[in-house]
């Protein structure tokens, strides 16, 4: 049996069929407000609980037999102010030097250790979906967006080490917009009522856990950036996931937007 804590999008769905074709059963430990109900059809069992709940989480696990466990899709950085904590979350939470996304999921990462429970990179069974380096789809990008990608990936390298965002918005060597707790989708469209034609950079941070908050793309985002005009993504190659990557990149070409793996 294989633990999956489900946040949102389409990731924990994508996820479930593949470690499924690999001939795991999977236990979805699903999010209410946050994970598609399409996972309890697709999970050999699922359970709902509320993001805070950690003495239940771990009661489910521990029920299930479950020493190993993967993190899949977001939960909105916005929920850490109405997030509810148990009484085991609030002592885990008090003991934190900063409230940031990654400090929290890996003390309950740390946590869980001690209860026997390991957790697995959120890439497992998904080595088909990581970006290989180059360029992807059939647009190029030209002299002038080689050169927004470059001063870009600099700039998005900064503010994931200091663990602000993963990505910025760049046009003509300028920062248009910088990711924060929004995400990435607000980014962009952030950016998209200041201009268009820009280049949007998505990195991994320096030392990412790929355990959680791995970068991840898919088609809601190529949607996304359709709306925004954004002519180039660029994103982190060997460290970032493409869901649905094969329609992800024809639909690219339908839109004319180019993708890099860097």
């Amino acid at each position: 049996m294989l633990g999956l804590i489900a946040g949102n999008g389409n990731f924990p769905l994508i996820f479930t069929k593949q470690a499924k074709k690999k001939g795991e059963k999977v236990v979805a430990l699903a999010l209410y407000d946050e994970t598609d109900k399409l996972i309890e059809t697709l999970a050999d069992k699922t359970y709902w609980l509320n993001v805070g709940q950690l003495s239940k989480l771990i009661e489910i696990l521990k029920k299930e037999h479950i020493t190993k466990c993967v993190m899949a899709g977001q939960v909105k950085h916005t929920k850490l102010f109405s997030v509810k904590p148990d009484l085991k979350a609030l002592t885990l939470l008090t003991k934190l030097k900063s409230k940031t996304a990654d400090s929290i999921l890996s003390a309950v990462c740390d946590e869980l250790k001690k209860k026997g429970i390991e957790f697995l990179s959120s890439a497992t069974y998904l080595s088909d979906f990581i970006a290989k380096k180059g360029v992807l789809t059939k647009t190029k990008p030209d002299k002038s967006q080689k050169e927004d990608i470059e001063f870009g990936y600099e700039i998005a390298k900064e503010i994931a080490k200091l663990d602000i965002g993963q990505t910025v918005c760049i046009k003509d060597k300028s920062i248009v917009a910088v990711e924060a707790m929004e995400g990435t989708d607000q980014c962009i469209r952030r950016a998209g009522k200041i201009t268009d034609n820009f280049i949007v950079v998505k990195v991994a941070r320096p030392k990412q856990d790929m355990r959680f908050d791995i970068p991840v793309i898919g088609m809601k985002t190529i949607e996304t950036l359709k709306e925004s005009k954004v002519s180039v993504l660029a994103v982190e190659s060997g460290k970032t996931l493409i869901l649905e990557i094969d329609e992800v990149i024809k639909k690219a070409d339908e839109y004319k937007i180019c993708i890099v793996g860097i």
